[in-house]
């Protein structure tokens, strides 16, 4: 029996299991160092998109649903409430949405996609305060003049039924109409439109 052929055979046998333990390790140490450097389930989740299910919202009511930490509304609006919106542009700052944030496929009048549903982040441009939803028209805090929608209570800026900001209060502009697209006729996906997915 050869010795010498011995020794290399369990040198070499002892650098593989050497080497296979030490590349397990590195593996070992590597993956968990790796998922620290991935965003969290949170994070993830703070930016994704979010689905809203509009099927028992009925018309005249409004949910609230959160997407990047901001309250986002869907109001659905009555055909009274969508024949009401170009009767009193001469009340607003800017009618046509020029200077305000929205995709271009919600700069209309109903700043929506379909008329019906109209969403919109819910936080007010003056400076950041939740406004209360205020549909009834007429409303006697309001003014005989008021057509129903948004009031800040903080500064007492006005929006529309269309998150139209009105002349002569805080907020400098429309409320902000964020991108999302229908899925379905009764679900909405907030944070993505057609043209990203």
């Amino acid at each position: 029996m050869d010795t010498n052929q011995t020794d290399e055979d369990r040198r070499r046998f002892l650098r593989n299991a050497t080497v296979a333990t030490g590349g397990v390790g590195v593996i070992g140490v590597a993956i968990p160092f790796l998922e620290t450097m991935a965003p969290s389930e949170a994070a993830k989740a703070a930016g994704a998109p979010v689905e809203a299910n509009v099927s028992s919202l009925a018309p005249g009511k409004l949910m609230t649903v959160e997407w990047r930490g901001k309250p986002v509304w869907i109001l659905h609006r009555s055909d009274a409430m969508i024949a009401g919106l170009g009767q009193h542009n001469d009340l607003l700052a800017d009618p046509d949405s020029s200077k305000s944030e929205q995709p271009a496929y919600a700069k209309n009048p109903g700043r929506s996609i379909r008329p019906p549903f109209f969403v919109v982040t819910g936080i007010c441009t003056h400076l950041g305060c939740v406004p209360g939803f205020r549909p009834e028209p007429g409303a006697p805090d309001l003014g005989a003049n008021w057509p129903g929608g948004f009031y800040c209570p903080c500064h007492g800026s006005k929006f529309d039924l269309a998150g139209r900001v009105f002349k002569n209060v805080p907020a400098p502009l429309n409320l902000v109409v964020p991108e999302y697209n229908y899925l379905s006729d009764t679900r909405l996906l907030i944070g993505e439109d057609k043209k990203s997915t």
